[in-house]
């Protein structure tokens, strides 16, 4: 049964397009960024806001704003504005799973 399953995901990888190939590496890169990390972790709970975001994880207002828009054109967060002030949360329950799957996966050992 898994030589089955193998040969049915090596046979799908093969279909894969370059578009799909590049969205999933650049999820990928995202998620191995530990600031890109640290903001999606917060943002799993609630929207904040880009100075909340930089108080809260000690980090330099720009450097905030630099990967929010990197997670803002992958679609792994959103805003909505208020005044001049942009709220960001999560934008994919695919992506915070995954994310979240594999905090566990490192806090298990």
């Amino acid at each position: 049964m898994d030589e089955q399953i193998k040969i049915t995901n090596v046979e799908n990888s093969q279909h894969l397009d370059d578009e799909t190939l590049f969205v999933v590496s650049q999820t990928f890169k995202a998620l191995s960024d530990p600031t890109r990390i640290r903001i999606l972790n917060l943002l799993c709970t609630d929207e904040h806001s880009v100075n909340d975001i930089a108080e809260i994880l000690d980090l330099g207002q720009s450097t905030v704003s630099h990967q929010l828009r990197f997670l803002k054109n992958l679609r792994l967060v959103k805003f909505r504005r208020e005044g001049t002030t942009l709220y960001y949360s999560k934008d994919d329950d695919h992506i915070m799973n995954l994310l979240k799957q594999a905090i566990e996966h490192a806090a298990h050992n």
